[in-house]
């Protein structure tokens, strides 16, 4: 299992990421704003390669134009490395 990072790695790593990203308790959370719905829908879709190569899976709500992503490791209780890698290749789509 993955271990929960300290706090004072979190927030180093949060500050690394920059962009949309920001720490919401033991979630990193990022919202992106589209067009419209499909293409919310379809930035979905580009989500689900690095997740299942990572085999991490965000939290992902979509309202219209609007797709919220959260990274957490619920097996580990907290924020991993894993939750960071992955921010990172989202960023990069």
């Amino acid at each position: 299992m993955a271990s929960v990072l300290s706090a004072v790695e979190i927030q180093a790593r949060v500050k690394e990421l920059g962009g949309d990203w920001s720490l919401q308790g033991q979630k990193l959370v990022c919202l992106k704003k589209f067009s419209g719905f499909v293409a919310a829908v379809a930035f979905v879709d580009k989500l689900v390669e690095p997740a299942e190569a990572a085999g991490h899976h965000p939290d992902l709500e979509i309202s219209y134009n609007k797709v919220t992503i959260y990274l957490t490791t619920h097996d580990a209780g907290g924020l991993t490395e894993k939750d960071f890698a992955l921010a990172v290749q989202i960023s990069a789509l």
